[in-house]
C-alpha cells in the first residue's frame, strides 16, 4: 500500500507533482474524479490510482491506509474543507498548494481538532506560502520584534487553465489587509512600488489578497502585513477561462522566473528588505510540495496547523533548485528607496 496520496493528479499541476514524486521515488497513489484520466496516468506513471468524487461520496475509506494526503484539486473551495475533515477522521497528515485564503482560515479553524488527532494540517506546501514565508524568515532573522510586513510578488508567465478557474471562483470580497492583527478592507487602488532586483527598477505592484496575510502573521507575530502582486503581461489570462490551454510547458516555464521582495520594520523603527529569485512558480509548487511529503513520511510533523517554514525551518525554499536571497540592510528612508507607496 502507498503511503501518500496525490488527489486531483490529472490537473495541470497535479500532473507536474506526480512526475516530480515519480523522480524522487515516492511510493504513492494517484486520486480523483475521473477514472479514465486517472488510468492514464496511472499507466504512465506505473502507480496505482483511485477514482472518486468528494460531492458525491465520502474519502473516508480511500484515506485509512494512508501517512499523507496531498491535495491538487482546486478550486479548494471545493476540496479543501471536506478533505480537512476526512484527514482528522482518519488521522492523515493534510497538505495542498492552495493559493486560496480560504483554505488557510480553515486550517487555522480546524488546528486544535488536527492536535487533538495527531496530524498536521499543511496548506501552502509549495507555491506562495513557501516562497514568501522563506523570504520573510531571512529578512528577519535577526528580529524578534517585526511590527510591519510589505511584501510583493513578481508573477511570470501564463496561468494554467485550472489555476485560472480557481481564482476567478475564490475571488475573496473586496481586498483584504492584516492590521492589528486583524483582517480589515485594503484600498484595492493604493500600489505599492517595489525593486525585484531584476533589472526592471521600480515596478508598481497591486494590493492583493493572499494567504501570506496570515501565514506570516502565525510565523513572525507581526500585526500589519499588506500583499502586493506584479504580473507580466500574459500572467492573468482575459476571456474564457475554459478555452485555456492545461498551463505553461517546459520552456515556457524555463523563460519565466518568480521574484519577491519584501520590507520589514520592527517596532523600534529599523528596517530591512530582501529579494527572493526563484524559478517559474509551476516548477517551484511541484518540487517544494514533493519534498514536503517527504520529508513528513521521514518523520518530520508537528501536529496541529503549520506553516512550511514553521515546519521544515527557515531553509525550506533552498529545497528547490534555483531559490537564493539577497539581503539590503538599510534605514527606513533607505527602505523607501526601493519600496514606496504611490
Amino acid at each position: 500500500m502507498a503511503d501518500l496520496m496525490i488527489y486531483g493528479a490529472t490537473g495541470y499541476t497535479g500532473r507536474l507533482i506526480c512526475e516530480q514524486a515519480k523522480k524522487t521515488g515516492l511510493r504513492f497513489t494517484i486520486a480523483g474524479r475521473s477514472e479514465d484520466k486517472l488510468r492514464d496516468l496511472a499507466r504512465t506513471l506505473e502507480v496505482p490510482y483511485e477514482a472518486f468524487d468528494l460531492a458525491a461520496t465520502s474519502p473516508n475509506g480511500h484515506l485509512a491506509s494512508l501517512i499523507v494526503l496531498l491535495n491538487c484539486a482546486g478550486p479548494f473551495s471545493r476540496t479543501a474543507s471536506v478533505l480537512m475533515d476526512a484527514c482528522i477522521r482518519c488521522k492523515v497528515h493534510y497538505l495542498d498548494v492552495s493559493a486560496e485564503l480560504d483554505s488557510y482560515l480553515l486550517a487555522r479553524e480546524r488546528g486544535e481538532l488536527a492536535e487533538k488527532a495527531g496530524i498536521m494540517l499543511v496548506p501552502g506546501c509549495g507555491g506562495s506560502v513557501a516562497m514568501l514565508g522563506g523570504l520573510v524568515a531571512h529578512a528577519t532573522r535577526t528580529s524578534m520584534n517585526p511590527a510591519s510586513i510589505d511584501i510583493a510578488l513578481h508573477v511570470s508567465g501564463p496561468m494554467s487553465r485550472g489555476s485560472a478557474v480557481s481564482a476567478a471562483e475564490s475571488v475573496t470580497a473586496g481586498c483584504l489587509k492584516l492590521d492589528g492583527a486583524a483582517l480589515v478592507p485594503q484600498d484595492a487602488t493604493k500600489n505599492a512600488w517595489f525593486d525585484f532586483g531584476d533589472g526592471r527598477g521600480l515596478v508598481s505592484c497591486f494590493p492583493a489578497t493572499l494567504p501570506d496575510l496570515i501565514t506570516l502573521h502565525k510565523q513572525t507575530g507581526a500585526g500589519n502585513i499588506h500583499t502586493f502582486v506584479n504580473a507580466s503581461a500574459d500572467a492573468f489570462p482575459t476571456g474564457d477561462v475554459a478555452l485555456l490551454p492545461d498551463g505553461p510547458d517546459s520552456a515556457q516555464r524555463a523563460a519565466s522566473p518568480y521574484h519577491a521582495a519584501v520590507r520589514v520594520v520592527d517596532k523600534d523603527g529599523s528596517s530591512r528588505q530582501a529579494r527572493l529569485h526563484m524559478v517559474n512558480g509551476y516548477t517551484f509548487t511541484a518540487i517544494a510540495a514533493v519534498e514536503a511529503a517527504r520529508r513528513i513520511l521521514s518523520g518530520e510533523a508537528s501536529a496541529g496547523w503549520q506553516t512550511p517554514v514553521g515546519l521544515f525551518g527557515n531553509d525550506y525554499i533552498h529545497a528547490v533548485p534555483g531559490s537564493y536571497i539577497r539581503h539590503e540592510e538599510g534605514s527606513q528612508g533607505a527602505m523607501n528607496a526601493s519600496c514606496r507607496e504611490g
